[in-house]
């Protein structure tokens, strides 16, 4: 689970890159980007195989997805909407429901 959760953090790295390189016309936060996917599919493939994919996948794109909204909403002043918090919300108890029911089993 230490590398998964440490993919999670390198993929909304690479993706809050992605937002300040500016269409990769700044050449630091590209550089960020690259690194921050590569390291992130590298360590998920890794994972793949001890943890299921429908698990693994979920996890990931699940907490990735409420990690960057949260990211956005903070750092780069993203307009905030109930809306999404509640899918964010969504996504997290959707987690926790993976998680308790033994989804993480191989």
């Amino acid at each position: 689970m230490l590398l998964l959760a440490l993919s999670i953090l390198a993929e909304v790295l690479g993706t809050s890159a992605l937002r300040a390189s500016e269409g990769f016309t700044r050449f630091l936060p590209g550089v960020v980007v690259v690194l921050g996917y590569g390291t992130a599919f590298t360590l998920m493939s890794r994972v793949l195989t001890q943890l299921p994919m429908g698990f693994t996948y979920a996890v990931w794109s699940g907490v990735g997805t409420a990690l960057t909204a949260l990211i956005g909403w903070v750092y780069f002043r993203d307009a905030f909407q109930w809306g999404a918090l509640g899918g964010i919300a969504l996504i997290i108890a959707g987690v926790v429901v993976l998680n308790a029911s033994g989804g993480a089993r191989h």
